[in-house]
């Protein structure tokens, strides 16, 4: 197989920046679903894919209507889950627990949060569920990470170290399978 183009799509910047958005459900800003289409008009893809959630959702909708492409939302593309401190600024939080988390958020993921793992599975599960062909996806910081762990080989620690700001897309070239890779081909700001 000759592979296929996967664009990842970092949502553009919420409505109310600097929480830790997970599950909340924040809306974008229309500068940010701007900058989404704008990111968009530049990969030619054929199918598009957006979390569930407002702030990627609404990025999708609007990449549809200007594409003239239908979009197909799957909650697998959503951020982790923060639990308690979901929708919460991190400076609320106890240091020492974020710094545990951010260390390695699978053995200490937040009060009620998602563990790291659960989110690779989860976002693995979307990878293998992609039709060979050209794709854009609309999703989050955290599951753009877990596709290039799953996809790249990256492992959890240096991944965190990837800057992902609102509105990055990051295009990788797709050998699917039972073991699924790719190689990242860009990463436009």
């Amino acid at each position: 197989m000759t592979g296929f183009a996967l664009h990842l799509l970092r949502h553009g910047a919420p409505e109310r920046p600097g929480l830790l958005l997970g599950r909340t459900d924040s809306a974008p800003t229309m500068e940010g679903i701007a900058a989404c289409v704008a990111q968009a008009r530049t990969v030619g893809a054929e199918r598009l894919i957006a979390s569930d959630l407002r702030r990627c959702r609404l990025a999708g909708e609007a990449i549809g209507a200007a594409l003239g492409r239908p979009l197909a939302v799957d909650p697998r593309w959503r951020e982790i889950d923060f639990g308690a401190w979901d929708g919460r600024a991190a400076e609320e939080m106890d240091r020492e627990a974020m710094a545990r988390f951010w260390d390695d958020p699978d053995a200490n993921p937040p009060p009620g949060g998602e563990r790291w793992s659960a989110l690779v599975a989860r976002v693995s599960r979307a990878v293998a569920a992609l039709e060979p062909a050209p794709t854009l996806i609309v999703t989050h910081g955290g599951a753009i990470r877990a596709a290039l762990h799953i996809l790249c080989g990256f492992e959890q620690r240096p991944i965190w170290s990837f800057h992902l700001p609102y509105g990055v897309l990051v295009s990788l070239r797709l050998w699917p399978g039972d073991a699924p890779v790719a190689q990242i081909t860009a990463l436009r700001p």
